[in-house]
């Protein structure tokens, strides 16, 4: 006699079709409406609005400080989820929450709190700038911002596998000979790798989305410190609903390539890890 295995949640065919409802109601038909929006406009429309030097210098600007900001947060996110997880100390756990302080904190409160503290009267600014360093509106105050809000992603995906990693494992390389850089770079980076990967796509992906923060330290100068969600606002404010859909839609494409392109990193890493 064949076994069935049972389940609370209701059969596949059931499960399947609520979850391509539900994607298609939430994330496809919105994001469908930004192609049928732009193609109001001609092809040689929708060139001259994407390709403006206003435009592609907003693009510069948001996904270069994006891209920084995710890998400084990929190398600093390791070590603390690292410490998080390996060391016992006072305070351990009010770090540990600090963490997650960015996922609650309103993001136009950290971009004001930001803006005061890196301003050239602020409380780090004003030491900063006769040393010839300026933070607030430059694309440097640009970067921390989406440092500070992307930080939390990269240590909470890579925590629970640093948990899972034995210290055995590590011990055991010692034990063969490998020394501390051998035993990171062959034993413990290989293991956090997916997950490293994993958190520089979320961190990268919410950086390039994130106004609030961003929008108070940037000073908002166009071809300087102008990111493309405030410049899709301003085509919004202006009533050029195409134009605004037109950046966003290459905004879309951009985003979807290099997040597939780190996907498909991420698979090759796990399964480098499982052979």
């Amino acid at each position: 006699m064949r076994r069935t295995s049972r389940s609370v949640l209701p059969g596949f065919g059931v499960s399947l079709g609520i979850t391509c409802t539900y994607l298609s109601l939430m994330v496809l038909l919105p994001l469908a409406t930004v192609f049928t929006r732009s193609a109001d406009l001609t092809w040689a429309e929708f060139w001259g609005t994407v390709t403006n030097p206003r435009v592609l210098a907003s693009y510069r600007v948001t996904f270069g400080a994006s891209f920084a900001a995710a890998l400084v947060n990929t190398v600093f996110g390791l070590l603390v989820a690292w410490v998080l997880v390996r060391y016992r100390f006072p305070g351990r756990r009010l770090v540990d929450a600090l963490v997650d302080l960015p996922f609650a904190l309103p993001t136009a409160v950290a971009g004001i709190a930001l803006t005061t503290l890196y301003a050239g009267n602020g409380w780090v600014g004003r030491y900063l700038e006769p040393l010839g360093i300026k933070v607030a509106y430059t694309w440097v105050g640009i970067t921390v911002a989406l440092i500070f809000i992307g930080l939390p992603f990269v240590v909470r995906t890579v925590q629970p596998v640093l948990d899972d990693l034995e210290v055995e494992v590590e011990e055991a390389a010692a034990s063969l000979g490998a020394r501390r850089s051998q035993t990171f770079l062959r034993v413990v980076l290989p293991t956090v790798a997916p997950a490293l990967l994993t958190g520089f796509a979320l961190s990268f992906a919410r950086a390039i989305g994130e106004y609030g923060s961003v929008v108070f330290i940037s000073g908002n100068m166009p071809m300087k410190t102008e990111i493309v969600p405030l410049l899709i606002i301003t085509k919004l404010e202006q009533y050029d609903y195409a134009g605004a859909t037109a950046v966003a839609l290459v905004m879309l494409l951009v985003s979807f390539a290099l997040l597939l392109t780190i996907n498909l990193l991420q698979w090759a890493a796990r399964r480098r890890v499982e052979v």
